[in-house]
């Protein structure tokens, strides 16, 4: 019996957990006026890319410190349910 991988967005990773990119959804324009996946593929969100979620802001949760990389971004919420993600 093979079991499917357990696929989650990013915004639900917990602080210290590391993960895989799997896909990007696109992004609502409307939101920040731009592109967001297109944004997000930019800074190294793409899929297959190892990525860690360091740390949540407080209060609320926001924004979520994550590392792509050697390179440490913030993301609000919305970007970070964006992407489709297979937790380590």
């Amino acid at each position: 019996m093979t079991l499917a991988p357990t696929l989650t967005t990013l915004d639900a990773l917990l602080a210290g957990q590391s993960a895989t990119v799997i896909h990007l959804a696109p992004g609502n324009t409307a939101e920040a006026g731009v592109d967001v996946s297109r944004r997000l593929m930019e800074l190294g969100f793409v899929p297959g890319e190892r990525i860690r979620m360091l740390k949540r802001g407080v209060p609320g949760g926001e924004p979520l410190a994550v590392r792509v990389g050697d390179s440490t971004f913030a993301l609000r919420r919305f970007e970070a349910a964006l992407i489709s993600i297979q937790p380590e």
